[in-house]
């Protein structure tokens, strides 16, 4: 208890310099002035911790530290996903709606696991580049692009909604802490590790195969059910270049989760675990897999139609010729049970093939 009381002890005098001190009377820099609500996360982080405190006395009676998340932890998860949906904002790759849930998210995904909130890093940076890249050539052919992307709370929700809400259960049941994948000895932790990991990989490679697929490739993809040539954009069309990249996403977010752990975890802990790389491994497998299942979803219950522009739609309309797929479920909804699909089939294969030395 010393160390938190010393951090205790830091964050109450930080938080009353920055109370006291009027900042009207000092040329500070608009960089300064502009990051001041990040610089606010010091007095909520140290409030959640303090109400932190009061629950685990009340609870057990005790300040256990099993019970109690460190002050630095709060300050960190409330701070930097803060810090995180500004700079989204502000480059517009969501809007505020978007940003107010993502904000939500990154928290608990932070505080219950640095190595999920990587993951969320990996994932959300990278998709909204790939989001970027040859936009004017995507403005061509779908009807719907938004440049830098500017996902709104639904996109938030269908694509980081199953991790957090995986992240909740970890939170409760295996407490606010970074673990090594040991399916022996730690088999829930690991499950839900694998399954947090996966659905974040599953949306990065569907993600970059729409993406930078669809601009990268000069030719137009197959049907994944008919395997016909169909126009580029059109929903559950895959190419060569969309499968190598959607395997290439989810392996970066593999790998963001597998760097966390070697960062975080203790030495010792890592000794006497299996071995990790295959996060790597299973983050490429869940990518390719979340892509798979996403235009399998996407050429059957997905519409798609191009219309006299010769630009591809997602709803039935006078002038919009059928390409593929029934109208029953929106894109959102393709994302959503498609990471659910990969959250639940990975950390079974995981949990049966992952090598023990």
């Amino acid at each position: 208890m010393t160390e938190v009381k010393v951090s205790a002890y830091l964050l109450w005098v930080l938080w009353f310099c920055l109370g006291v001190v009027d900042l009207s009377r000092f040329r500070m820099s608009k960089i300064l002035q502009s990051w001041w609500p990040v610089l606010m996360a010091v007095p909520l982080s140290l409030f959640m911790w303090l109400a932190n405190l009061t629950l685990s006395k009340l609870w057990f009676n005790e300040f256990e530290d099993s019970h109690v998340i460190p002050p630095t932890r709060w300050l960190f998860s409330t701070s930097v996903p803060l810090a995180m949906m500004m700079i989204a904002w502000r480059r517009r790759s969501v809007d505020k709606s978007g940003a107010a849930l993502g904000l939500v998210m990154a928290f608990l995904l932070s505080l219950a696991n640095h190595a999920f909130f990587m993951c969320l890093v990996a994932f959300f940076f990278s998709s909204s580049k790939a989001t970027e890249f040859r936009g004017y050539a995507k403005r061509k052919i779908e009807t719907n692009f938004k440049e830098k992307g500017q996902r709104n709370w639904i996109q938030a929700l269908c694509n980081a909604g199953v991790a957090t809400l995986l992240a909740v259960l970890y939170l409760i049941d295996c407490g606010s802490s970074e673990r090594s994948i040991n399916f022996v000895n730690d088999f829930r932790a690991s499950w839900l590790s694998i399954s947090v990991m996966s659905s974040f990989a599953c949306c990065n490679g569907d993600t970059w195969a729409s993406e930078l697929g669809t601009a990268l490739s000069s030719d137009d993809p197959y049907l994944i059910t008919t395997f016909k040539r169909v126009p580029r954009g059109t929903n559950g069309a895959i190419s060569c270049i969309g499968l190598l990249v959607s395997w290439l996403g989810g392996l970066l977010v593999g790998f963001a989760y597998f760097l966390t752990v070697h960062v975080t975890v203790f030495g010792n802990q890592m000794l006497i675990s299996p071995p990790q790389w295959p996060l790597i491994l299973f983050g490429g497998l869940a990518g390719l897999l979340g892509s798979m299942v996403d235009s399998v979803l996407g050429a059957t219950v997905q519409f798609s139609g191009i219309n006299e522009e010769g630009k591809i739609v997602e709803d039935p309309a006078e002038g919009v010729r059928h390409i593929s797929g029934l109208r029953i479920i929106d894109n959102h909804s393709v994302n959503l049970l498609s990471s659910i699909l990969t959250g639940i089939t990975m950390p079974c294969l995981a949990s049966r093939y992952w090598p023990d030395r």
